[in-house]
């Protein structure tokens, strides 16, 4: 595989967000969309489920590829995968099942958003997103040039600090 093949997409993470209570007022979709409009994030994919007190579901969900991309997104997922799972040979099959996989643009099913509502409390909703790092690119791609390879990674947030903080003081 191509460094080039590897660096088709920046890094990529995914978000659960809940809203306890569903209060979920969208004061955050401004903020995201910026986020796009800049070019500094990519929606790969997402899905908003709501489950009401009487566990009634309701969701939404959508991305930014179009046909295409999906298609080659797929692809390139089903070739990883494949690698991981069966070497080269894999990597092969994966690339072919991916592409056609993609060609369908279906999405997650009624099914597949049933199976996440699993897990949503009643009264609850949840917004599951996966975001592609434009920004990061650019060095994700010198990386590889240079040999780097990935040892650790994370999100260090203000709340992740005050946990180790009270681990500490345990």
């Amino acid at each position: 595989m191509s460094n080039q093949s590897i660096v088709l997409y920046g890094p990529m993470q995914l978000f659960v967000i809940g809203f306890p209570g569903n209060q979920f007022s969208g004061e955050i979709i401004p903020a995201i969309n910026e986020a796009r409009e800049k070019g500094n994030i990519r929606m790969i994919d997402y899905v908003f489920v709501m489950k009401d007190d009487r566990g009634e579901i309701t969701a939404i969900q959508g991305t930014d590829l179009g046909r295409k991309e999906i298609k080659q997104f797929d692809e390139v997922l089903g070739t990883l995968l494949g690698l991981g799972a069966a070497g080269i040979e894999g990597a092969i099959a994966g690339a072919v099942a991916g592409a056609k996989y993609g060609e369908h643009d279906k999405g997650l099913t009624a099914e597949d958003i049933k199976d996440i509502a699993k897990y949503i409390p009643e009264n609850s909703s949840a917004l599951f997103m996966v975001v592609e790092h434009l920004w990061a690119k650019k060095i994700k791609e010198k990386l590889i040039d240079a040999n780097g390879v990935m040892l650790a990674q994370g999100m260090l947030t203000p709340e992740l600090v005050v946990r180790i903080g009270e681990t500490l003081r345990a």
